[in-house]
């Protein structure tokens, strides 16, 4: 087998079985049913807690460390997004906006 042994295909075949069993317990299951109700209202939160998880730590952390100036054209071209965003709603006027303030603090500015 080319230099893999039996424990650790047979750990990689447990695992594939794992995943596939977890992934389809719900079209296994005859019966339907719901979540409760505060379940359903915490996923409601789910997406932007995952961007926010993403995003933030890229906006104010510089190589795992907390930036130590304001002069970080990220800082910036996300308080304009944020603000375009919530004054039009509009997500690629916020892309837009943020890009046009970034792009010339970090280019033209070196921040």
């Amino acid at each position: 087998m080319n230099g893999t042994d039996l424990w650790t295909l047979a750990v990689i075949v447990g695992l594939a079985l794992v995943t596939v069993l977890t992934r389809s317990f719900f079209f296994i299951s005859n019966k339907s049913w719901q979540l409760p109700h505060w379940a359903q209202r915490g996923l409601q939160y789910a997406p932007i807690a995952a961007l926010s998880a993403v995003v933030v730590p890229e906006i104010i952390t510089v190589q795992g460390a907390l930036i130590s100036t304001w002069q970080d054209a990220r800082l910036f071209a996300a308080a304009v997004g944020a603000g375009v965003y919530f004054w039009r709603r509009d997500v690629l006027l916020t892309i837009v906006a943020g890009m046009a303030v970034y792009l010339p603090l970090h280019l033209g500015l070196g921040w």
